[in-house]
């Protein structure tokens, strides 16, 4: 795939998670049913990892096609970030909450937007996405494929971080102020539903988790790096 036709898909890919983070938004704060999981009222949502990790994937997305427009570097650790973050977010529905609560249920409303739609596109939009001005892509290749930026393994340990500052707010939450019964429960993910012990053996796996879809995400861009041929 050369260079401008990349160029295309990835600024569609991007305005496309704007578009959907602004459905899931305005979905999350008018529901059509009092009923769907995981949607309490207005803002209160924003307590939930899944949101917060799609809202500002949408506000990177948003501060990129500035950057496109305008000619600039797009910030690439924050766009990883955002990208892992939602990927970790899809990953737990299809591995934990989906199997518990059901996929329909996981899917429904906002959820469809937050849960899958908008990770997989914003996924996808990393991985690729080329930087650099067109002129140099269709003229040099050699500067185009120098403006494409690899990932650093160092990335892959950054992206733990605000999962890590998230798991200990609620483990923390938890331990203080109670787990609390449903709906009110601070336990609002259910990890603590087995004790202690098995909420940090699943806050363990969850810091697996993403740093294991930030490596791939890592690898499946420096994979499609730009090669010469691609690129004339």
């Amino acid at each position: 795939m050369d260079i401008t036709r990349r160029r295309k898909i990835a600024l569609i890919l991007n305005i496309l998670v704007i578009a959907f983070a602004v459905i899931g938004t305005v979905l999350m704060l008018f529901p059509h049913s009092e009923n769907e999981e995981f949607l309490t009222h207005g803002f209160g949502n924003l307590k939930y990892f899944t949101v917060l990790s799609n809202e500002c994937c949408g506000i990177i997305a948003v501060v990129c096609l500035v950057c496109t427009l305008r000619g600039r570097r797009q910030p690439m650790l924050a766009k990883f970030l955002a990208a892992a973050a939602v990927g970790l977010t899809f990953l737990t529905i299809v591995a934990f909450l989906g199997p518990m609560y059901g996929f329909l249920r996981m899917f429904r409303g906002a959820n469809f937007f937050f849960h899958l739609i908008l990770p997989l596109t914003a996924m996808a939009e990393f991985v690729v996405y080329v930087e650099g001005p067109a002129d140099a892509a269709e003229e040099n290749g050699e500067e185009a494929a120098a403006a494409f930026s690899e990932v650093p393994f160092r990335w892959t340990l950054y992206s733990m971080i605000p999962v890590a500052v998230y798991g200990s707010v609620y483990l923390g939450n938890c331990l203080i102020n109670g787990v609390g019964q449903w709906p009110h429960s601070n336990d609002f993910y259910g990890f603590m539903n087995w004790g202690l012990p098995i909420g940090l053996v699943i806050f363990g796996v969850i810091m697996l988790a993403i740093w294991g879809i930030s490596c791939s995400l890592r690898g499946l861009r420096n994979a499609f790096r730009p090669r010469r041929k691609n690129l004339t």
